[in-house]
């Protein structure tokens, strides 16, 4: 609980929907990195095929880009909170099928990839209903805090979910899987448990303008537009990470042991500054501390780059996620400040494809890059073009450079 504590302000324990929001994020946080770990190897150990395992990819990504649209159209028609409980009870449902289907041996890999895509569909119906709910659950003043505390526990949950999903699966598949359904069950209490109130939203019909409403708020309000682009470009071109396994190789001379260290450090990092924002208020300069931090993330990039040392690449990947972290606070308050709650769904949902998308393409630009020109030219070239893509958007977008708080203003950016 200690992302919940404060050392200036109040502190968000007193915000008891906003605790039962948290514990329910980060317990399903939890149950889903240990599903993925279980399901990876289980997949792999039937088929030991990696097309198999691509699939899985496959499959979650599918759900998250064609239901996210009409998921952000329903969350901002009907109660978010039961949207939110019947996508994790999905989930949980599917969790169940795949402990009995491993319990008794029915298991194969069309079965496991159909689940997959179910737990995929639930998520990506549960998501934009969730992240909406937030800024009604806290103080305008404190939503950075809040955002920062949410991320800290997701983050503590790709630290530890995988170790702890690994180290159960000695015991079984079907013991991860039982572990994760305890963590979803615990998520559908912590939901139900959620005092949300929202007045009755008027019914509109599910058409290609509603649908894409939120494409048209993002462009027509500046300071949204600026940071969502920022993330899409950013991301895009610094994704050093998935080049990992050539730089622990090849670069760094180290084993897997030194990858999974390599793999964590961004987390950690992550996790550490989460904690610090939790705690502390941004009060002004917010527009030129995000530019800072997403200059940092590319100056972190080059110094991986560049290095030779696993101690200097170790830091260098903590510091990157770090920034991560400070730009992802102030872009997810941000957002979700100067965007009307009968809105929120819909640009929530527009902003998760952009995300989703940056992420797995930045993935795929590196490692084509990397085959072009070879692991290193590549990863000093998206942190290069991280470092432009600053200078370019502080320039394009000069009210979002000169923002100085979070949630004051609103009105100019419009």
């Amino acid at each position: 609980m200690v992302p919940l504590a404060t050392a200036t302000g109040s502190s968000l324990l007193r915000h008891r929907a906003f605790v039962a929001f948290w514990l329910a994020r980060t317990c399903s946080s939890f149950g889903f990195q240990m599903f993925s770990v279980a399901v990876s190897w289980q997949i792999y150990a039937l088929t030991n095929s990696a097309m198999a395992l691509g699939m899985i990819g496959l499959m979650q990504f599918l759900p998250s880009v064609l239901l996210a649209l009409p998921a952000g159209h329903l969350a901002d028609q009907y109660d978010r909170r039961r949207i939110a409980l019947f996508g994790q009870i999905l989930e949980w449902g599917a969790l169940v099928a795949l402990i009995l289907l491993t319990f008794y041996q029915w298991s194969d890999k069309n079965a496991l990839w159909g689940l997959v895509f179910l737990i995929s569909l639930a998520k990506a119906l549960e998501g934009p209903a969730m992240q909406s709910m937030l800024p009604s659950l806290v103080p305008p003043d404190v939503l950075a805090r809040a955002t920062a505390a949410n991320a800290v526990g997701g983050q503590a949950a790709v630290i530890i979910g995988p170790t702890l999903g690994g180290f159960l699966y000695v015991a079984g598949p079907d013991v991860v899987y039982g572990v994760a359904a305890a963590f979803y069950l615990l998520s559908i209490i912590m939901v139900s448990r959620i005092r949300y109130v929202r007045p009755p939203q008027p019914r509109l019909p599910a058409t290609l303008k509603t649908l894409f409403a939120g494409v048209g708020f993002i462009r027509a309000r500046r300071d949204i537009l600026g940071v969502i682009s920022l993330d899409l470009f950013a991301v895009l071109l610094g994704g050093a990470t998935a080049l990992l396994p050539i730089f622990a190789k090849d670069i760094l001379h180290t084993g897997p042991w030194g990858l999974g260290m390599l793999r964590g450090a961004p987390s950690v990092g992550a996790l550490l500054v989460g904690i610090w924002l939790s705690r502390h208020k941004l009060e002004k300069n917010v527009g030129m501390i995000m530019f800072g931090s997403v200059a940092g993330f590319g100056f972190a990039t080059l110094v991986f780059a560049l290095s030779s040392q696993l101690w200097l690449s170790l830091l260098a990947l903590a510091a990157l996620g770090g920034f991560d972290m400070i730009s992802m606070v102030i872009r997810g308050a941000l957002v979700q400040l100067d965007t009307p709650d009968a809105m929120r769904g819909r640009v929530n949902a527009v902003n998760g494809i952009f995300i989703n998308t940056s992420n797995q393409l930045g993935e795929f630009e590196s490692g084509l890059l990397a085959a072009l020109m070879g692991a290193v030219p590549a990863a000093v070239l998206g942190g290069v073009g991280t470092l432009v893509v600053v200078a370019v958007w502080m320039k394009l977008f000069p009210h979002l450079r000169r923002r100085q708080r979070l949630e004051t203003d609103t009105a100019a950016s419009r």
